[in-house]
């Protein structure tokens, strides 16, 4: 039997990394959580910060949060507040073309055509119930805090997903949740100093369902990588 060396372990926990959109039912154990989140902890952080917060949801709980927010997405009179800008306010290329290609290679697997916005509107309502996955989390940081943090965050969420693979889990990570500040806080007792930066469902994938087939392509190296001697 072959034994995998280290980096092969972590490179194919990278590699194999991928946003679920189906989860199966199957509990996880608070303490496994517990341990995932300890291992990504260990992220880097500009003078040892450590800005992430997170709030972890099962059971009750996250039912109550995944129907306060749904409620509010379903509202057409509920006005999303957008702490923060994601995406740029117009897309240009090469980020139009690979936005565009993961939206509609995804809708083409659940059926949805193009110009139906009800299907994406209840297909998009999936995000808040955390795709079904048994573990619902919320990350805010400190309002306060400047884009050095936030750059740092995204290394322990990535730390997060990675600790996941290794345990045979998978997750989402979900900015859906972030224009939906004002509905999350007094579920989850946030503090006004703290805002929404993600959601994430942890979980194990439900191999059966269609739209967990997406695999979604990378660039080549030669396009974003410059190597000089």
């Amino acid at each position: 039997m072959t034994t995998k060396t280290d980096s092969q372990i972590v490179d194919h926990a990278i590699t194999t990394r991928r946003s679920v959109r189906s989860f199966l039912p199957a509990t996880v154990p608070q303490s496994e959580v517990a341990t995932i989140l300890e291992a990504a902890a260990r992220a880097p952080s500009g003078t040892n910060m450590q800005p992430w917060r997170v709030y972890v949801t099962t059971g009750d709980a996250k039912e109550r949060l995944s129907q306060a927010v749904l409620r509010a997405h379903n509202d057409q009179a509920f006005r999303r507040a957008q702490v923060y800008d994601y995406y740029p306010h117009e897309f240009f290329e090469p980020y139009l073309s690979r936005r565009r290609k993961v939206g509609w290679d995804l809708y083409n697997l659940l059926g949805i055509e193009k110009g139906d916005k009800e299907k994406m509107h209840n297909q998009h309502g999936r995000n808040y119930v955390f795709f079904g996955a048994p573990v619902g989390m919320i990350f805010t940081i400190d309002r306060r805090l400047e884009i050095g943090s936030w750059l740092d965050y995204g290394m322990f969420l990535e730390n997060i997903m990675i600790a996941a693979r290794g345990r045979g889990m998978d997750t989402c990570p979900q900015a859906a949740f972030a224009p939906f500040q004002e509905i999350i806080r007094p579920e989850l007792d946030i503090p006004e100093t703290e805002v929404v930066v993600c959601g994430m469902a942890l979980g194990y994938a439900d191999e059966h369902a269609v739209e967990n087939t997406l695999k979604t392509e990378r660039a080549p190296l030669e396009e974003f990588a410059t190597f000089r001697e």
